[in-house]
């Protein structure tokens, strides 16, 4: 099923610190947030346009269910050694939370008759 609510959360990263910030992310972030938020939705970096940008997607049930998630990934003993160590390469950072609009999404490739999302 389409999740009903989807965090898009984008950082600008310093120029060619990308790897390094990747690193960081991979090493200290993902193990806090896979146990805190789940698995993401995806994790992806510009190639065109805004370049030095790395945008992650995390699905949520509803707006309890990420302040819930959320307040647990913040909460959480190992989250301060992630946000110390990426400091020095994060620019700016950009949060929405964004619903599907409507029925449109029976049009998104890869979408199988159920709503959920199939491997191509």
């Amino acid at each position: 099923m389409t999740m009903p609510l989807v965090d898009v959360r984008i950082y600008t990263i310093k120029p060619r610190k990308m790897q390094a910030f990747i690193e960081v992310f991979d090493r200290l972030a993902m193990p806090v947030l896979k146990q805190t938020l789940g698995h993401p939705l995806g994790c992806y970096v510009t190639s065109v346009g805004d370049i030095n940008q790395f945008v992650h997607l995390w699905g949520y049930a509803s707006l309890a269910d990420y302040e819930q998630r959320s307040a647990a990934r913040d909460g959480h003993p190992d989250f301060p050694a992630y946000l110390a160590a990426s400091g020095d390469y994060i620019v700016a950072q950009q949060n929405s939370l964004v619903r599907p609009a409507g029925d449109l999404n029976r049009w998104v490739e890869g979408m199988a008759d159920n709503g959920q999302l199939r491997t191509l």
